[in-house]
């Protein structure tokens, strides 16, 4: 029996854990252009490696992003999506003053809820191919 390319190991164990993630604009405002999804596919990608978790895919459109993950069993989604979130919050806000226009007051990038959704349904290559396809802003 080989193993499959796709399958991780910890020191006991091993797995293949991957979650569909949407995260949406605060207000759902327009904000993002392609500069702003470049840049914050990089940040997250960084934020995925400290956790030792796999930014599979990326993409999103001018008001929300959609992460393909591949993480290990000892990270909690719900801590993984709170610093993904904050990070690229707070460095977009940084980065880009034009995001922080449309938020001075609520100084939040993006709204307080999110979508998780376990892949296992449908195999991972289809999410995958479903984000590639999502129709992102020039």
């Amino acid at each position: 029996m080989g193993i499959d390319e796709n399958v991780r190991t910890g020191r006991h164990c091993v797995f293949r854990m991957h979650v569909h993630l949407v995260f949406v604009t605060k207000y759902r405002h327009k904000v993002f252009a392609d500069r702003h999804l470049t840049r914050c596919e990089e940040i997250m990608r960084a934020v995925c490696e400290d956790f030792e978790a796999e930014l599979v895919e990326f993409n999103g459109e001018n008001n929300h992003v959609h992460l393909l993950v591949n993480f290990p069993p000892k990270v909690a989604v719900s801590k993984l999506v709170n610093s993904l979130k904050g990070v690229s919050s707070r460095r977009l806000r940084q980065e880009f003053p034009d995001l922080v226009r449309h938020y001075w007051r609520a100084q939040r990038l993006w709204s307080g809820s999110y979508f998780a959704g376990s892949v296992g349904g449908a195999p991972p290559s289809i999410v995958k191919q479903y984000i590639e396809q999502q129709n992102r802003p020039l």
